[in-house]
């Protein structure tokens, strides 16, 4: 009687065995399974929780009615089209910088103060940003125009060790560049204290990449530059958020 009940618990042992490694197996697949799946969750969801640069200007809120509920849609300012002359002598649009995030200033050649500081730290900007110079673009705008023909925007851009690819020094008609200022990129409204019959401003701002203003920030400010830097970052991060990841 032992020798048929050792027999049986060893049948059964037997029998258990393959039955516990499967499970075993399967404990183990769901063990290294959860810190992967809860890794690709977090990096899904955690995404909409970065505080992004915001935006400033809108030109309406229109009302939005879907699935019989209304809510406010504003309807963010995009800094128009426009076409001006580059250093190289070249007619150039800002829709030829179409899906960029851009970085601009507005000074002009022969400003003896503040300008030689600003292109110095733009050209800082333009170095840390090299490796990127498929998504990111310079822009500054000549605000004297008159005496700041392409052959000049050149040759200070030539002294400043400027890229004439990725950063263009813009001149053209004053007026039009004036409207570009304070109608579009609301240099004023940055710049309270600024002349707007002479748009002579020590801020930069950045466009995203559907032409709305992103920011201002004092141009000569190391701590400014520091956040603008930041932002360009994370807007370029912005630009691929539309393409989330689908695990399930």
């Amino acid at each position: 009687m032992a020798g048929v009940q050792k027999n049986s618990k060893t049948i059964e042992g037997l029998y258990l065995q393959p039955m516990m490694s499967k499970k075993s197996f399967l404990a183990i697949i769901v063990a290294a399974l959860i810190p992967l799946v809860s890794y690709f969750l977090l990096d899904y969801f955690s995404s909409d929780a970065v505080v992004m640069p915001r935006r400033y200007f809108f030109d309406t809120v229109q009302n939005i009615t879907k699935y019989g509920k209304t809510t406010p849609d504003t309807v963010w300012h995009k800094v128009r089209d426009f076409t001006l002359t580059n250093q190289m002598g070249k007619q150039v649009s800002l829709s030829d910088l179409d899906g960029k995030i851009i970085v601009a200033d507005f000074f002009f050649t022969s400003c003896p103060s503040i300008c030689p500081a600003l292109t110095r730290n733009m050209k800082r900007l333009q170095d840390a940003f090299n490796k990127t110079d498929t998504i990111v673009r310079f822009l500054s705008f000549s605000v004297d125009p008159a005496r700041d023909s392409a052959e000049r925007l050149k040759k200070y851009a030539d002294k400043y060790g400027i890229n004439h690819d990725t950063w263009w020094l813009l001149t053209g008609d004053k007026d039009e560049i004036y409207d570009i200022a304070k109608k579009e990129f609301k240099a004023n409204v940055a710049d309270t204290h600024i002349d707007t019959n002479f748009i002579h401003t020590e801020y930069f701002f950045i466009l995203d990449k559907d032409r709305v203003v992103r920011g201002w920030y004092n141009g000569r400010d190391s701590i400014h530059l520091s956040k603008l830097a930041d932002d360009v970052v994370l807007l370029m991060l912005e630009k691929d958020k539309k393409k989330k990841r689908r695990f399930f």
